[in-house]
């Protein structure tokens, strides 16, 4: 007497069923990859921009040394760690309107005397030697460089809105020291500082 269920052999036949949940998993994987590259590519800008700012130099104050169009790479932690020197190339705040921002070069620090005499820079009587002069400078002063605050002029002597003309800049208004051109590939290089001076029994010849 037959069975009134019948049952159906199938054999050995495995059957697989693709489940919906792996295609989940994988785009969740996924996603938690992108957000965790998204994050350390942040750290890593914010990173980046709390020691070191890009600048495009405007102007030509800073000729030759700098030229206009240029990109400048400026090391913001130079003056947390070390002091400023003579000679340096500083972008600073400019006192008189902080919304701009400046780059010239350190020509006296806290203290220092500073002489301009027939085309020559004293600093406490001795020369200051300036290869990256194009000419001499122009025009004659004196000047005593207050307490915490710098003495910048622009490399390009004769055309550019310095200390000379507006007075000294406060240590607090310097942003870094510029160190690097970038851009244009041609200008690639270090930012030399020149920081020499010499004395000179005859300074003025």
């Amino acid at each position: 007497m037959e069975n009134g269920n019948k049952e159906k052999d199938f054999g050995d036949i495995l059957v697989e069923i693709p489940e919906k949940k792996d295609k989940t998993q994988g785009f969740l994987h996924f996603l938690i990859d992108l957000i965790e590259t998204l994050v350390l590519a942040a750290i890593l800008y914010l990173g980046i921009n709390a020691i070191s700012a890009r600048i495009r130099v405007d102007g030509t104050s800073m000729t030759p040394t700098l030229q206009s169009g240029e990109f400048v790479i400026v090391n913001k932690l130079a003056y947390k760690f070390g002091s400023t020197k003579l000679g340096d190339v500083v972008v600073f705040k400019f006192p008189r309107n902080p919304s701009q921002e400046y780059i010239k070069r350190v020509i006296g620090l806290p203290g220092d005397e500073i002489k301009i005499v027939r085309g020559r820079v004293l600093v406490n009587g001795q020369l200051l030697e300036e290869p990256y002069l194009s000419s001499p400078t122009a025009y004659q002063g004196n000047w005593v460089v207050p307490e915490n605050q710098l003495f910048v002029l622009g490399d390009n002597r004769n055309n550019s809105s310095d200390s000379h003309n507006w007075g000294t800049v406060p240590m607090e208004n310097v942003i870094g020291k510029a160190v690097f051109v970038y851009w244009p590939p041609a200008e690639w290089g270090k930012i030399n500082t020149h920081p020499k001076t010499v004395s000179a029994t005859n300074p003025y010849p």
